[in-house]
This record gives C-alpha cells, sequence and structure tokens, in this order.
C-alpha cells in the first residue's frame, strides 16, 4: 500500500494499488497546497513542488453535476412560479379583527405566519369534520387539534407553534368537504393570531337550493282547478322576462314568469286606472309567479326609464265580464 502523508490540515489519500473500481477521477482545477504545509523533495526548489489535485471517485462526482442540472431545470422554474402565482397573502381587507379571512379558492395556497412562543389558530369551516394533518417538518413544529361549539355549529381548529425563527414548512389539511394547502413561516417579528375562509361556492349553492325549494312550493292552496281562469291577453314588448301566462281564481291573480328568471329581474307591476294612469300595485313574488290580491281590467310591467322603458301589458279578456270562461285557458 502507498500512502501519501500531507501536513496538519490538508487531505490524506489512501490508494489502494489494484482496486479498479475504486479509482478516483480528478476534478480539472488542480488545488495547490497552503505555503510551508507540503515538504518539497531533497534538493528540489519550493517552487517546483507538485500541485495537490483534489480527486473524487466517479459516482460521487456524477451526482454533483446531476445536483446542478436540477438547479437550473426549467420545469422547477415553473413550479416556483405556479407556487408563487397561487399564493394568498394576509390583506388590510381581509382581517375581521385579529382573523385573516382568505377567500377559499380551490388549488389555492394560503400563508400563515407564526413566532416562537405563540400560538397560531386555522379555523375551519362549521360542520366541517377534520380527517388528516400532515406537515413538512414536524421536528421543529408544534401541531395539535381542537374544537369549538357543538353540533352544526362543531368548528375543528388546528393550532400551530414553531420552535425557532426564521422556520419555513407547508402543511396539508383534508376534511370530509376540502384539502387545505398553507405556507407556514415563523419569524421573531410576531404571529398572526387566526385565519379563516369564506366559502363563495357555497354561498351560490345555498342561494340556488332556496330558489329551487321556493320554485317548487306552491304557489297558493286551496285553488279549485275549475274556478280558474286564464282569459288574460299578454302583449307589449318581448323582453326574457314577459310573462308566460296570467290567470285568476276570482280572488286572486296569479302572473307566471319564464323558468330561470330570477326575482331580482322581475320588474314592479303597475294597474291601470279608470282614466289610463298607471298606478303601482301590491305585490309579492311566490317563486317565479307574482300573486295579485285583487283583479283588474287591465296591467302593465315596466322596467326602464324614460323613452327607453320595457313595457308588457296584461288585458283582461271582457273586462265586463269577470269571470267569463271558467276552467278555458286563452
Amino acid at each position: 500500500m502507498k500512502r501519501l502523508l500531507l501536513n496538519s490540515g490538508t487531505v490524506v489519500l489512501a490508494l489502494c494499488a489494484g482496486v479498479a473500481s475504486a479509482a478516483p477521477t480528478a476534478i480539472d482545477s488542480a488545488l495547490p497546497a497552503p505555503a510551508g504545509q507540503l515538504a518539497a523533495p531533497a534538493g528540489v526548489p519550493a517552487a517546483a513542488a507538485p500541485a495537490t489535485r483534489m480527486m473524487l471517485p466517479r459516482p460521487q462526482l456524477r451526482a454533483t453535476r446531476h445536483a446542478g442540472m436540477r438547479r437550473r431545470s426549467p420545469a422547477l422554474a415553473r413550479v416556483g412560479a405556479a407556487n408563487r402565482s397561487a399564493l394568498q397573502e394576509p390583506s388590510r381587507a381581509g382581517y375581521a379583527g385579529a382573523v385573516q379571512v382568505y377567500p377559499w379558492v380551490e388549488g389555492s395556497l394560503y400563508r400563515l405566519y407564526t413566532a416562537p412562543e405563540q400560538v397560531s389558530d386555522i379555523a375551519l369551516q362549521p360542520g366541517e369534520a377534520l380527517v388528516s394533518v400532515a406537515a413538512g417538518d414536524t421536528v421543529r413544529w408544534v401541531i395539535g387539534d381542537t374544537a369549538s361549539g357543538a353540533g352544526a355549529s362543531r368548528r375543528v381548529h388546528v393550532l400551530v407553534k414553531p420552535s425557532a425563527p426564521a422556520l419555513a414548512t407547508n402543511l396539508i389539511i383534508a376534511t370530509d368537504r376540502r384539502v387545505y394547502h398553507i405556507e407556514l413561516e415563523s419569524s421573531a417579528g410576531g404571529a398572526m393570531a387566526s385565519i379563516a375562509w369564506t366559502y363563495p361556492e357555497d354561498a351560490l349553492l345555498a342561494l340556488r337550493a332556496a330558489q329551487a325549494a321556493a320554485e317548487a312550493a306552491p304557489v297558493a292552496e286551496g285553488l279549485e282547478i275549475d274556478r280558474l281562469s286564464f282569459d288574460y291577453a299578454i302583449g307589449g314588448d318581448r323582453p326574457p322576462w314577459r310573462p308566460v301566462r296570467a290567470f285568476d281564481d276570482g280572488r286572486q291573480l296569479f302572473i307566471e314568469l319564464p323558468a330561470g328568471v330570477a326575482a331580482g329581474e322581475a320588474p314592479p307591476l303597475f294597474v291601470r286606472g279608470e282614466k289610463g294612469e298607471a298606478q303601482l300595485v301590491n305585490y309579492r313574488l311566490r317563486g317565479r309567479y307574482y300573486v295579485v290580491d285583487r283583479l283588474f281590467a287591465a296591467a302593465e310591467l315596466r322596467l326602464g326609464e324614460g323613452k327607453k322603458q320595457t313595457v308588457v301589458t296584461i288585458v283582461r279578456i271582457g273586462a265586463s265580464g269577470v269571470g267569463r270562461h271558467r276552467g278555458r285557458r286563452s
């Protein structure tokens, strides 16, 4: 065995003769030894002493090159850009007291700033059940969960506390409704007390369900089919909200709007007086029906102002004979 010994603080290279697999590969740049550490052979000037070359085994050299290629990968650049684009940071308008309220968006990342010796609260939606919690760093972060309330108002809280400043990791919370992706960061400058969410999609679904229930509910109870009169003519303009038909039961008038017309799009109803003047009449909206607790000879639905008004007329056929042609549709 040949052994080259360098002075203290230098590398010791042990080369075992006859072992081909351990043959080292030289990195192109040679590293000169510090002055006074490499002893030159007798009779050879110090300037002529051979330079020391750092040697790495081939597998290690290959791994080093691959690591450099990964750092320059366009794919990793795209990952970073996507994460930055999806990250939601705290905003002044988003605070309700000390709670930062984020709007829930599928695929978003949510920032939570924390501090040592302080607990930050992640409040989930009331009624939402926790399935699992996973963190990237479970050694330097303390993570637990608790709950408040009971029944339908029961709310899960995930509690987070870092052990030191200048830490960063991610947190994934899975529930029976969705998955939260949270970016955790600690500092000595202060912590966010709590974060929570609003759920616009849930509110929209609830509104649609309420509208569907209103449309499915009966317009009126105790109506007798043989007493209904459909002797009304619909005229005037043809907007999307133009009524499909009008009918009465001898006591109340019902005006049916097309399916899909929202209550907010329904125009006001005016009754024509004896001199032809328009008078606002009391009515109520039941699903897509106007319900008027009186009968009249003519009425109008108006939307707009001045000459740009859209007007639809509702006229009772044979106004002098209210209740004629019972049970027959016009």
